[in-house]
């Protein structure tokens, strides 16, 4: 958060003095294993750097890190999330909540080492990966932050994607007093099924190496898409802005004489029709969503001989079979999804009732890019949907979700995917602001050459007609 409002609200915390840095404390079942006080420098103002050791359990060795702000602190506590099968402490989110006056607390969520090796016999492991870890972290943070300060933390924040957001939305589900205010954004709250429709999507393409699709026909079938629906919002921009509406069919590309880079062969629509469509099992049970139109230059089409991505062959070999020596080609997709939520259903965070969370007052932000190769934006459209089928249609005030045209996972595309969503929430739960509209910016070359306004789902940004269509000024946000 910037600007005059934030000095104000923040001016009688920022005035305070903490204690010595050999005066933190932590709670039983934690063992502080360094206390270093790390002098002001260019990038950080000083501070305390505290790590820690927590044992929830027999088998649990989660590693912390809390860092405190000796003199800037903004009287609020930021707990950040983590990437991929994490393993580690996220510094650069510490980092980035430091400047912004937070005490500030990751975790490595219980494991270090390559991906999923961490679970074979270790079940209790695999409970702090899901959501424990960072409900531990949470506690202790806060213990030693009202121990440093002299006084809770006024408000507690989370901020994290992808893995991150996941753990954002368990966090809401499972302990909904942790946080007053959570940022879930590529959420990964179904890892299983999307490991599952990941591997079962490479699996038939492997086995019939006439559906692989060389990089020159999926760039191909990117400008053809985008040409098709660029357009649907009265801006030929090089974005789809609502994937939705876009009527784009594979078989549209479909060869009518011999093959050539600019036309697909029928086993190549099929695996673009793959690609596109949700994956059921055999007996119909739906899984996954598929991805949304726009995602193409991002598709993860595997290459002859080549072998899966670590992260879902490491759910099924280590999670799921416990065996390190487990073959992808054995995969199937029934027998190997039930194993996989027998053995670590856990990683699932799909409970769509938040009632204990919204009648605490907390907010909610879900943001996803609309091209994500990764977990689907259609999954987490998904989940809000869940939500508001439980809960009732109207939730708009205390949970909001944004959809991101032209952004990938994260961030990075074509689009705007630069949105400091954590000042947006910020200013909803301290002033009770909604955000109707979260600016968004592109960044060229060292520079901004983009800005779009991102909307609450279900509306989307139109330009208003007048003024450059790089301005976020000029749009409005609308129902589709």
């Amino acid at each position: 958060m910037s600007g005059l409002a934030v000095l104000l609200s923040a001016a009688p915390w920022m005035a305070a003095q903490s204690g010595p840095c050999e005066a933190v404390e932590a709670l039983p079942g934690a063992t502080i294993t360094s206390i270093e006080r790390v002098a002001a420098g260019e990038a950080l103002p000083e501070h305390c750097r505290v790590a820690a050791v927590l044992a929830p359990s027999e088998d649990s060795h989660i590693e912390m890190e809390v860092w405190l702000p000796t003199e800037t602190w903004n009287g609020k506590f930021l707990a950040v999330g983590n990437g991929g099968w994490a393993g580690t402490v996220s510094t650069g989110a510490l980092v980035a909540g430091l400047r912004e006056g937070y005490a500030a607390a990751s975790t490595d969520t219980g494991h270090t080492g390559p991906p999923g090796v961490f679970a074979v016999g270790h079940p209790e492991k695999v409970v702090d990966f899901a959501y424990r870890a960072m409900h531990e972290t949470v506690v202790q943070s806060k213990a030693i932050i009202e121990g440093f300060y002299d006084r809770p933390p006024r408000l507690s924040y989370f901020s994290g994607c992808s893995t991150g957001g996941w753990q954002g939305l368990a966090a809401a589900q499972r302990y909904p007093a942790d946080f007053d205010a959570i940022v879930a954004g590529a959420p990964v709250y179904d890892r299983p099924r999307l490991h599952a429709s990941e591997m079962s999507k490479f699996v038939e393409i492997m086995t019939d190496p006439d559906r692989l699709v060389p990089r020159a026909k999926i760039e191909m079938i990117a400008e053809a898409v985008t040409d098709s629906c660029d357009g649907d919002d009265g801006v030929v921009d090089g974005l789809i802005d609502n994937p939705e509406m876009c009527r784009f069919e594979p078989a549209s590309l479909a060869c009518t004489g011999a093959e050539t880079d600019m036309c697909l062969t029928p086993p190549q629509v099929a695996s673009l029709e793959r690609a596109y469509a949700p994956t059921f099992t055999g007996a119909g049970e739906f899984v996954y969503p598929g991805h949304a139109r726009g995602f193409e230059l991002a598709w993860r089409m595997p290459a002859p001989g080549s072998e899966p991505r670590t992260s879902p062959t490491a759910s099924f070999r280590y999670l799921a079979h416990e065996d390190p020596d487990w073959n992808w080609r054995e995969f199937e997709l029934e027998t190997d999804l039930t194993l996989l939520l027998e053995n670590a259903g856990v990683l699932e965070a799909a409970e769509a009732d938040l009632g204990p969370f919204r009648d605490r007052g907390g907010k909610l932000i879900v943001y996803h890019g609309w091209n994500d190769p990764g977990p689907s934006p259609l999954s987490t459209i998904r989940y809000y949907d869940q939500v508001l089928e439980t809960m009732g249609p109207d939730q708009g005030d205390w949970l909001r979700l944004y959809l991101m045209p032209g952004v990938g996972h994260c961030r990075g595309g074509a689009g705007p995917d630069q949105a400091d969503f954590l000042a947006a929430i910020e200013r909803w739960a301290e002033s009770g602001a909604a955000p109707d509209r979260i600016p968004a910016s592109r960044v060229r070359n060292g520079q901004v050459d983009m800005t779009r306004p991102l909307c609450p789902y279900p509306e989307v940004a139109r330009w208003t007609g007048v003024g450059s269509t790089n301005d976020a000024e000029n749009f409005v946000c609308v129902a589709p």
